[in-house]
Parts: structure tokens; C-alpha cells; sequence
């Protein structure tokens, strides 16, 4: 290599991660390519830097130092950099690149990795220097794929925490997520909202939006199909490995059952009671439960601006002039509302009642139990039964794991409800002083409610259309549960000797229809605390 009157161009490279990790800097190259050329008496035209990755040659700085070779052609003899990976990490692109060069009267040159490319043996050595970068790169990919493979089936979730989590790091330095308010009860809200089938999915999004879920439509529908929330990591397929979950060591925000709840609605093996969603005024809680007593269409509201305020008013439409002021019917359905509070004097008997027959009620949950435990059963014998087919020969290995992973996966949603029910104790007598504390503040409780809660309050009680004549509020027919609760106290209020009836008796006749506590899921909850199971229905 002659080293007489050159004319050469420097090129420094250096990528934001090769600085972060191997401590390449711009500086420190340029310090040692200006010292190479004052050494070998080389004459420095110009000096590029360039802060782009090394795997093609489609970066903003080379391609505009290739458009100046172009324009001024013979200016410069070499073009000099540290090492060959600072040129390319890509073979192929390297030699093409090379010849370019060439053609343009430019040689390219690491300075500490020397090599006269005339001599055609030292083209190995060219191949090698551009190859060992990619193939180092690969295996640090390869590691990091391992290790994130093997943390996950420790039950570690690797990656940016999903909404409702944040990232912390442990006294040991091990990665971790935890639940991060107010967006977990965000999510666990979502969940629970989608599971009651009330609201559709695109209508709980756009409450949470309200509640303050920032995210993306895209990123929500991911959360709520992501079974982190649950507990569960998921583990994709790997060369041999079959896909499947463990269970995380993060904290889950909801259940396994609820979470498969939810993923059956979603999938359609579930139907929601969807209703309409009906625009709501503090003014108007009874739009849409009365019925017009001239036409019998249900009645609409509206404000009307007056001199110096808005007047609020029920009225029909289509033809229909029936208008009455709204403050007048609220009025009057709270003194409807409370006709139905119980006397104070006997909660204690209704707990009783109640508390009797919620142990009656609630023996079916050891037969669904029963149920369940023997489908779990039914499929492990056929993940019994395949693996004979394969050990005799007589199953493909991969028709084995794909036959294996559906029943896997069906027995971890049957697991996820036996457990569900297997945790449901319910404390009945804390349910039962909670419901029974409701009634008695019923006319309480209302009016001091949001305008929703109301209205879910008002289906609850009354589940059919409300009638209003004569300045009278009427009613069709109650909840089931609210009326066997007052149908006791008429019987009690009867007794002339002040003598009880034995509760025995009371509890048969409400034994007919039946109760149980509210879940969270359903709507009755904020009522009564009680849920009405109609007579026959089966869980």
C-alpha cells in the first residue's frame, strides 16, 4: 500500500445502540483516523459522520457522499474508516458497494483491518470481517429470545407493561410489573362491564374513555384479550415446544373465570342483554319506564327554556300532545318508592328467611361443580387416549400436539369455573345487612344517586313499564325477590297477638322462586344486594 501524497475521505459510523453497548463514539474514531493519516502523510478532504445502522446501505449521509463522488470525481483516492463493520455488516451489499467504489477511482480501507483486495485470497478475509459482526449480532438476538423464553415460563411478563400495569424493577434488579391506579380499576371496571352484557364492547370503551383509559381502540381491544389480566402468561410454540400458558407472578386484576367470561362474549358463545343506549338528563331518571296512558307508547323528555331556567317535561310523540311536567311524576314515583321500604322492626326476621333459604338455593353450585369435574375428566382421558395413538404409531406427532393443545386449552376454561365457584364463598349474612340496609334507605338512596344509578335502580325494582294517571304513579309488577320480602310482612302485619309465624313456613313459600346473592356482575347489586333466580332456571 503506497502511502505517498493521498487525498482520502473519512467515514465514521456509530449507531445509538453499538454506542450504548460496545462504547463506540465519533470522536474516538475520527481521533484515530486523523492519526493514521498524519503517520502515512495522507491528506484529509473531508470527514463524514454517519448515525444509521450498518445493515444496508440506504443511509441519508452515505448515499449524499455518493452523489458528491459522483460530482467531483478524482478529488479523493480513498475513503477510510475503522473498521470493515464500520462500513457494512452485509456481505453481499459490501462487494457491490466495493465495486462501485472502484469505479469511481475511490478504495475503501479499514485501517485496522488492512487488506489489499487486489490479492483475490484476501476476499476470505474480507468475508470474514463482514460476517463476524452479523453472525455476533445474531447470537446476542438469539440469547435475548432464550432468555425472554425462559423468563416467561418462570411466569415473568418481559416487555412494556399492558394498561393498568407499570414496569418496576425488584431490590435484585429482576424485571416486574404491578397494578397501577387509577387505570387497574379501569380495567378491572371494563372487564366487569363487558361479563354484565349490559353495554356492548364498543360502548364500555367509550365509557372507559370517560373514566380516563387514554389508549387506542387497536390497543384496547389487545387489552381485554390479553390474559395477563387474569394471571396467565402466554407461551407461543417453539421448534417442539406446543404453545401454552403459566401462571405469572405478577398480581391479576380480575379471575380466570371472568376473564373467560369475557372472551366468550367476544367470541359470540355468549350473548349479551344488550340495551339501547339512552341519552341521559339529571331532570328525566323515568325516560323510557312510562307509558303514555293516551296512546300507550313509551314516553320520551326534554327541557324547555322558560324565562329564567329550563323546565324539564315527560311527553309522548308521533302525533300524540300528551306533556306533563317532570318535577311533578319524580315527585310522585319517590312516594310510590316508598310504599315498598320495609318497617325497620323486621330485618332481623328477613335475614332469617332469607339466609334459610339462600343454603337451599345454593346446593345446586356441588352439582355444576360435579358437572364440570367430569368434563375435565372427559378430555384428559382423550389427551390419554391420542398419546396411545402416538406411542402406537398410529397418530402423527404434530396432528398429536395440535389435537392436545385444543383439549388443553378447554380444560383450562373449565378449570378457570370449577375454581371460580370453588372461591365464590360468599359471607351471606354481610350480603343480607347490606341488601336489607338498602330497602330500609331505599327513598334515601335514590335521591341522593347519579342519574345511571337511578335508572339501573328503577329496571331493577320494576321490571316492567311504569303507568302515570291521575297524578298517580303505577305499577305493573316488582322484582320477584322485593315482593316475597314485603309478601312476609303483610303476613306478619296480620297477626292480630303479635305472634310470629314460623319462619319455616314463610321461607317455603319463598322458596318457590329463590335468591342469591348479587355478583358483581349483576345490575340488582346496587338495589337490593340480591339477585332473583327465576323458578327451574338452571346456572
Amino acid at each position: 500500500m503506497k502511502t505517498g501524497e493521498l487525498i482520502a475521505d473519512l467515514y465514521i459510523r456509530v449507531s445509538t445502540d453499538e454506542q450504548a453497548e460496545k462504547g463506540y463514539s465519533q470522536r474516538s474514531q475520527e481521533e484515530l483516523l486523523r492519526k493514521y493519516c498524519s503517520i502515512n502523510d495522507i491528506t484529509i478532504r473531508k470527514v463524514i459522520f454517519e448515525d444509521h445502522s450498518a445493515k444496508t446501505f440506504n443511509r441519508p449521509e452515505w448515499k449524499a457522499y455518493l452523489t458528491d463522488l459522483r460530482k467531483h470525481k478524482g478529488k479523493a483516492d480513498r475513503v477510510l474508516f475503522l473498521k470493515w463493520d464500520r462500513f457494512s455488516r452485509n456481505a453481499p451489499d459490501a462487494y457491490q458497494m466495493i465495486n462501485t467504489l472502484n469505479k469511481l477511482g475511490i478504495e475503501p480501507q479499514a485501517i485496522e483491518q488492512p487488506l489489499d483486495l487486489s490479492i483475490p485470497e484476501n476476499k476470505i478475509m474480507l468475508a470474514f470481517y463482514l460476517t463476524a459482526p452479523e453472525v455476533e449480532n445474531d447470537r446476542r438476538s438469539l440469547n435475548v429470545r432464550h432468555g425472554m423464553r425462559r423468563a416467561k415460563k418462570e411466569g415473568r411478563y418481559m416487555g412494556l407493561a399492558p394498561v393498568g400495569y407499570i414496569n418496576r424493577t425488584d431490590e435484585s434488579g429482576r424485571k416486574f410489573i404491578a397494578p397501577y391506579e387509577p387505570l387497574a380499576g379501569i380495567m378491572r371496571w371494563v372487564f366487569d362491564e363487558i361479563a354484565k352484557g349490559v353495554y356492548n364492547t364498543e360502548q364500555v370503551y367509550k365509557m372507559a374513555k370517560e373514566k380516563g383509559f387514554t389508549s387506542t381502540k387497536s390497543l384496547f381491544w389487545f387489552a381485554i384479550r390479553n390474559p395477563v389480566y387474569c394471571g396467565k402468561i402466554y407461551i407461543p410454540k417453539h421448534k417442539d415446544e406446543e404453545a401454552r400458558f403459566v401462571k405469572g407472578q405478577h398480581e391479576p386484576l380480575i379471575s380466570e373465570a371472568l376473564f373467560y367470561d369475557v372472551q366468550d362474549i367476544l367470541d359470540g358463545r355468549k350473548r349479551g342483554q344488550y340495551r339501547l343506549k339512552v341519552a341521559s338528563n339529571a331532570t328525566l331518571p323515568l325516560r323510557g319506564f312510562l307509558i303514555c296512558p293516551k296512546c300507550g307508547k313509551i314516553l320520551t323528555g326534554s327541557a324547555s327554556k322558560g324565562h329564567t331556567k329550563y323546565y324539564s317535561y315527560y311527553h309522548c310523540y308521533l302525533g300524540c300532545n300528551y306533556r306533563q311536567p317532570a318535577d311533578a311524576i319524580n315527585q310522585q314515583f319517590v312516594r310510590e318508592l316508598r310504599k315498598y321500604m320495609p318497617r325497620p322492626e323486621m330485618g332481623a326476621l328477613y335475614k332469617a328467611v332469607l339466609e334459610e333459604n339462600w343454603k337451599k338455593q345454593t346446593s345446586h353450585s356441588q352439582q355444576e361443580k360435579q358437572q364440570l369435574q367430569k368434563q375435565i375428566s372427559t378430555y384428559e382421558s382423550k389427551i390419554s387416549y391420542i398419546r396411545e395413538l402416538l406411542a402406537s404409531q398410529q397418530l402423527e406427532p404434530d396432528d398429536f400436539r395440535e389435537m392436545k393443545s385444543g383439549y388443553v386449552q378447554k380444560i383450562e376454561r373449565l378449570q378457570a369455573k370449577l375454581n371460580g365457584l370453588s372461591g365464590d364463598d360468599v359471607n351471606i349474612k354481610d350480603l343480607l345487612n347490606k341488601g336489607i340496609d338498602t330497602l330500609l334507605r331505599l327513598d334515601y338512596i335514590y335521591e341522593t344517586a347519579d342519574i345511571e344509578k337511578k335508572r339501573e335502580l328503577i329496571s331493577s325494582i320494576f321490571p316492567e313499564k311504569l303507568h302515570f294517571e291521575s297524578n298517580t304513579v303505577r305499577t305493573g309488577r316488582v322484582n320477584e325477590a322485593v315482593k316475597f320480602i314485603y309478601m312476609i310482612d303483610s303476613k306478619i302485619g296480620r297477626k292480630k297477638n303479635g305472634q310470629n309465624e314460623s319462619t319455616s313456613i314463610l321461607s317455603a313459600q319463598v322458596g318457590m322462586t329463590g335468591f342469591e346473592p348479587a355478583a358483581s356482575s349483576s345490575r340488582t347489586t346496587r338495589a337490593t344486594g340480591l339477585r332473583y333466580i327465576p323458578n327451574g332456571r338452571q346456572k
